[in-house]
């Protein structure tokens, strides 16, 4: 298998088509993309034949390039109203946008869910920070993710697979075997059997997502620490919706910087603090040097007790003034918790 480094999510048409051709010359069947509202915007994907689509959700994101919330919308939407009669469109149907997705598609439709009635229907067993015990067309699989947000992934994989007439038992086999993304939920317990979790988590949705799941499988008592900044230079508008959210599901919030690019950490930090509840704000901190803040984490935190460290993920950089310097989440986590003994 080969790996290449990426700075889009969707990367510029000639790039995309580079890469195509070497899967074809190595024989690679299938190839799955994820297209970004920029790359459909910016006609990225523009001569590509795609045979299916898959919606997920639609969360608050990329304000700053789509001037209103409808216009980034619609731009996802233009993906699914240009794909072919001979195509497949699959969205979650219990995200209240999907159905807009499938308006004026020529595309066979199809729908997955976990709470409405659906093509393909899943049930959460079990949800536990070893995993999912998922129940899906009455078969039970197991599942190394964690969290509901993976049992909709699951899902989409599930549907595409029996979309393309992939052998169900099969599908359900290698579902088994999916290991975690790096930044995305990606946890360690410590020797002291502190939790800590590094979420690529940057949007308010994606920030609730993650803090519901961990509050799901809390147990009893343990605190949950919570380490969160925004990006400068991007939509202002989600800084006090992320600090009103971190705030009022954490047992304690550390507000810091994230990517502050050439905006000043300490501004963004006070933006994010509006969002606060007034019966929240003794929860609440400001560090905004990342590298203390989940050192402060750390420290603050038993046996047994979570940290939450959000927004960065599988990055290995801060970007600060147009330089980046290196930094990783999980790394320094790692390091810090073993420093303190913990």
């Amino acid at each position: 298998a080969q790996e290449y480094p990426a700075t889009h999510t969707t990367p510029d048409s000639l790039t995309i088509n580079y890469y195509l051709n070497e899967m074809a010359i190595d024989g690679v069947a299938y190839c799955f993309m994820e297209v970004s509202s920029h790359g459909i915007h910016q006609k990225r994907t523009e001569a590509l034949h795609f045979v299916g689509g898959v919606f997920t959700n639609l969360t608050q994101d990329h304000l700053d390039y789509h001037s209103t919330f409808a216009e980034y919308r619609d731009v996802k939407k233009a993906f699914f109203d240009h794909l072919p009669k001979g195509a497949f469109a699959l969205i979650n149907e219990d995200d209240k946008n999907g159905s807009v997705m499938l308006q004026n598609t020529k595309a066979k439709k199809y729908t997955y869910a976990l709470k409405t009635e659906a093509n393909f229907k899943a049930q959460i067993l079990e949800n536990q920070f070893s995993g999912l015990l998922l129940k899906i067309n009455n078969n039970e699989v197991w599942s190394k993710l964690i969290g509901q947000f993976n049992a909709y992934n699951i899902l989409a994989i599930y549907g595409v697979a029996q979309i393309l007439g992939i052998e169900e038992l099969e599908v359900l086999r290698l579902i088994s075997t999916l290991e975690s993304v790096s930044g995305r939920f990606q946890y360690q317990i410590s020797k002291a059997n502190v939790t800590a979790i590094v979420d690529y988590a940057h949007t308010p949705d994606a920030l609730k997502n993650v803090l519901e799941t961990i509050n799901s499988i809390r147990t009893g008592n343990e605190a949950l620490i919570t380490v969160v900044g925004c990006g400068g230079n991007r939509d202002k508008t989600k800084r006090p919706l992320m600090g009103n959210i971190a705030s009022a599901l954490s047992t304690k919030t550390i507000f810091t910087s994230d990517n502050p690019r050439n905006e000043n950490p300490e501004a963004i930090i006070e933006e994010i603090e509006k969002g606060v509840a007034p019966q929240n704000y003794k929860k609440t901190m400001a560090i905004a040097d990342r590298k203390q803040a989940i050192k402060t984490a750390c420290q603050l935190a038993d046996a047994n007790d979570i940290i939450l460290i959000a927004g960065k993920g599988h990055e290995t950089y801060q970007e600060i003034q147009g330089e980046r310097f290196h930094f990783d989440d999980f790394e320094t986590v790692t390091q810090l918790l073993q420093q303190l003994n913990k």
